[in-house]
């Protein structure tokens, strides 16, 4: 299944790094979402773009997912030639990954 059937997403940035968040709409789908999406996996999946790292943050309290992604928006807002330079399409393109 794709992420975007069992999660939902937000996101930002700051400079040339994005945020993203993701949550599961059943509390019961935390558990899965904690063993498969990996920082490894989520870095991967934004090999083309992200070309820092990928750091990982969990939420317990708030069933969350916090994964900061350095270097991917290419230089920052006003810097970048990137289409989205705020991170907002990060935010979608992550729920097509496949757990």
């Amino acid at each position: 299944m794709r992420l975007r059937e069992i999660a939902y997403t937000r996101s930002g940035d700051k400079g040339d790094t994005a945020n993203i968040c993701i949550f599961p709409y059943k509390e019961e789908h935390w558990e899965l979402l904690r063993e498969k999406l990996t920082a490894e996996v989520v870095k991967d999946f934004f090999s083309r773009t992200v070309k820092g790292t990928v750091d990982r943050y969990e939420f317990p309290n708030l069933k969350g997912l916090n994964f900061v992604l350095h270097q991917a928006l290419g230089g920052a807002n006003t810097a970048s030639l990137n289409v989205d330079t705020q991170a907002k399409s990060y935010q979608s393109f992550i729920l097509d990954i496949e757990i």
